[in-house]
């Protein structure tokens, strides 16, 4: 509660999982739990903190909702949501159900990739397990508006969103704003040296090692991931108006094609149809 009501904090995002590690807890190994770094995270420098894979303020979808609307009265009211890369579908369509049945619903669900990346992540995770951010977000955006969820919950694409193109698609898709970290990473500097888990950080970015920090000069940095932003943003609007577009939200599944094989190309809403709204709430009858 206490850091919550800090006015720097805009929202709460509670993880359930990550694309980069689904099933796997985060790490901060003890070289680099620095002094200044504990005493922001609240544990004991120098030491190994492992952050487990799973929670225990709740353990059913219910309990998940009733989290949620505890988060979100501890915050005096900013948004709470949460993210998850798409693994059971039925885990899912369990957590739409109770939304329904409790009545309470996220502000924001976050869709990450199975294709996420970072060199702290056990290789195998973050190569292999995971729904792609595209199939996952399309099912959480059909999910949700079969169960007629999606008119107040926005949804957030995350997974390799690095260019206008990649924010245009998620768009088509049902996101409603990107995140992108990968890209700014490239863009301060990241050279994707697959050591942030080991304080060696060749360039300066992921280490608390004052000597490899050196390399990093902020000043420079900060000013080129301002203009990557910015042209990217920039190229996406040109891209929207390019398309016979007025604003985002009129991008949809029709518009983005998708080669499938040597001869032939598909559509996006050929390829992931769309749901109706209120479709699914059938099958909520049926089980009561």
């Amino acid at each position: 509660q206490k850091n919550a009501s800090r006015p720097s904090v805009k929202m709460i995002e509670l993880k359930l999982s990550q694309g980069a590690k689904p099933g796997h807890g985060g790490i901060l190994p003890a070289a680099k739990n620095s002094e200044e770094i504990a005493a922001i995270r609240g544990v004991h420098p120098h030491t190994d903190v492992l952050s487990p894979p799973g929670h225990s303020a709740f353990r059913s979808a219910e309990e998940l909702m009733y989290f949620i609307q505890r988060l979100r009265e501890l915050s005096d009211g900013k948004p709470v949501g949460f993210k998850l890369c798409v693994g059971v579908k039925q885990e899912f369509i369990d957590i739409c159900h109770a939304m329904i049945k409790t009545g309470i619903e996220p502000d924001f669900i976050t869709v990450d990739g199975g294709e996420g990346g970072t060199g702290a992540a056990p290789v195998e995770f973050s190569n292999s397990i995971g729904m792609p951010m595209r199939d996952g977000l399309a099912f959480v955006y059909d999910t949700l508006t079969g169960f007629d969820l999606k008119k107040h919950i926005k949804l957030i694409a995350s997974g390799k969103i690095i260019s206008a193109f990649h924010m245009i698609r998620a768009y088509a898709l049902g996101a409603d704003l990107c995140n992108s970290a990968r890209a700014m990473m490239l863009a301060v500097g990241c050279i994707q040296a697959l050591k942030c888990n080991t304080n060696t950080c060749p360039v300066g970015v992921a280490t608390q090692d004052k000597s490899l920090m050196k390399g990093l000069n902020v000043p420079d940095k900060a000013q080129r991931v301002a203009n990557f932003h910015e042209q990217t943003v920039k190229s996406f609007v040109e891209m929207i108006a390019a398309s016979g577009l007025s604003h985002p939200d009129d991008i949809n599944r029709s518009h983005i094609n998708r080669r499938v094989s040597s001869q032939k190309v598909a559509t996006y809403s050929q390829l992931y149809p769309e749901v109706a709204v209120g479709q699914y709430l059938s099958s909520i009858q049926n089980l009561n």
